[in-house]
């Protein structure tokens, strides 16, 4: 098609390209990866895929099969006969209450991520911007409250909840896996505010905002993603604990989903569709939460490199 121009004026010509973009698109030619090399990298992806996916395929599978189908002497791997009742024949078993289970599991594990969040933050952000008489000695006494678990310290916490009224409450667990957590989340977001240089806060103070501005308007954004880390970590470890939470908490109701699984495991018998139905149940959340995060984690990496 022909080039409109105005009268009087002479057409103009097309654009040739310069070298530079001649370059870059010979560059960029050059560098596209064969066909053989992109299906060898996606045949190797669907590999990783499945191996990482089987032990939870096969624990679905036998979630929907019978007890007797599951101790079969030749057992296979897809059921027979898919039994979708055992996902509501289980909350209803003599063993446990598993809704309560559920509800508590879920209370423990987001108080406990909010409380250490709520002094994560601080924490993590004086250490990295202050220069105080210790520091490095409290820095290294957090990191080492890290190789601690709690199996090893239950007997001095189930007398000190005593002393205190709350054994056998979501409280005590939700202490106990705030606390076991938190090194591990002040340390991770005290790298992240140590790598945000001190002109931005600088800056922002000659502007007038105060120190919690500063925290909050300028500095997290820019830790958004330490900050996801550091709540994803907290809340799967809370979800999975299991030791401290067998010890202290005693009332059925009150125990997380870690602790109700075993009561299906008897001594002569095991109800092995019901272990798997369960586990599907606690893993959906899990799961839940990473496809939540996922994309504040790009937004969060996104809005650090803008500002």
């Amino acid at each position: 098609m022909a080039a409109i121009t105005e009268p009087g004026t002479a057409p103009r010509k097309a654009a040739r390209p310069t070298s530079g973009d001649r370059t870059r698109v010979r560059k960029y030619t050059a560098d596209q990866v064969p066909l053989g090399s992109l299906l060898l990298r996606m045949l190797a992806g669907l590999v990783v895929l499945v191996v990482f996916l089987l032990p939870y395929l096969i624990m679905f599978f036998g979630s929907v099969k019978t007890k007797a189908e599951i101790r079969s002497v030749d057992p296979t791997y897809f059921p027979t006969e898919w039994h979708w009742e055992n996902y509501a024949t289980m909350w209803s078993t003599p063993e446990t209450p598993l809704l309560q289970n559920l509800i508590s599991t879920l209370v423990i594990s987001l108080c406990a991520t909010l409380l250490v969040l709520a002094v994560a933050l601080p924490a993590s952000y004086y250490t990295a911007r202050f220069r105080f008489p210790g520091r490095l000695v409290f820095l290294f006494l957090v990191i080492v409250t890290q190789m601690v678990q709690p199996a090893v310290l239950t007997s001095g916490l189930f007398r000190q909840f005593i002393a205190w009224g709350i054994l056998d409450t979501w409280a005590a667990m939700i202490l106990v896996n705030a606390a076991f957590n938190l090194s591990f989340a002040v340390w991770i977001m005290h790298s992240f505010f140590a790598g945000i240089p001190k002109e931005v806060d600088e800056a922002a103070q000659l502007d007038g905002a105060g120190t919690f501005t500063v925290l909050t308007k300028i500095n997290l954004p820019l830790v958004w993603p330490g900050i996801v880390t550091a709540v994803v970590f907290t809340f799967v470890a809370s979800w999975n604990e299991f030791a401290a939470s067998l010890v202290l908490l005693t009332t059925a109701g009150n125990q997380p989903l870690s602790v109700a699984l075993t009561k299906f495991v008897g001594q002569y018998e095991t109800s092995w569709h019901y272990v798997f139905g369960v586990s599907v149940v606690a893993i959906v959340p899990v799961v839940i939460l990473f496809m939540a995060i996922e994309k504040r984690l790009v937004g969060g990496l996104v809005s650090g490199s803008v500002k």
